[in-house]
């Protein structure tokens, strides 16, 4: 079994196939786009292990918590994981998370989004340690996000070929 895939059986973390929309939502683009050494990952939100958008939904600052709005960034990353995972076959192909933009529905007045993004920053740390997980980032509150999910988080690696 693969380092990565281990780290997340060791943590009982399972990634999710890709996201079901809602019935008669279209969604036109690539999740994950090959350019040379790099993968654009395209924006992702939070799913279940079935692949539905995954609860509660809502903003920050009005329906969530930080703490529920941390777990749907760490559930973000699983999603955005099982997307590379199947663009690229082997998770222990990437060598550098480069860029993670990091957005949060919030209601006004709400500041914490790098709170809630750290979600997604500290279980890809975990998973790929200090050198490979470390990325450059930005956290961003949003007036909507699709589908009133709280968290939508996009990005970029560099893999081995």
């Amino acid at each position: 079994m693969a380092r990565i895939e281990q780290r997340l059986a060791a943590l009982g973390l399972v990634l999710p196939p890709p996201a079901t929309p809602p019935p008669g939502v279209r969604l036109p683009f690539r999740f994950v786009r090959i350019a040379g050494r790099r993968a654009i990952i395209s924006g992702h939100g939070p799913l279940n292990a079935d692949g539905t958008i995954a609860a509660p939904i809502g903003k920050l600052g009005r329906e969530l918590t930080v703490e529920q709005g941390y777990a749907s960034a760490r559930l973000t990353a699983l999603a955005m994981l099982g997307s590379l995972q199947r663009a690229l076959g082997d998770l222990d192909r990437i060598t550098a998370w480069t860029r993670v933009f990091g957005m949060v529905a919030s209601a006004p007045g709400f500041d914490k989004q790098p709170a809630v993004i750290n979600g997604f920053s500290d279980l890809v740390l975990e998973l790929f340690g200090p050198e490979v997980g470390a990325h450059a980032r930005s956290a961003v509150g949003m007036a909507e996000l699709p589908f009133n999910i709280p968290v939508e988080i996009e990005g970029e690696v560099e893999f081995d070929a």
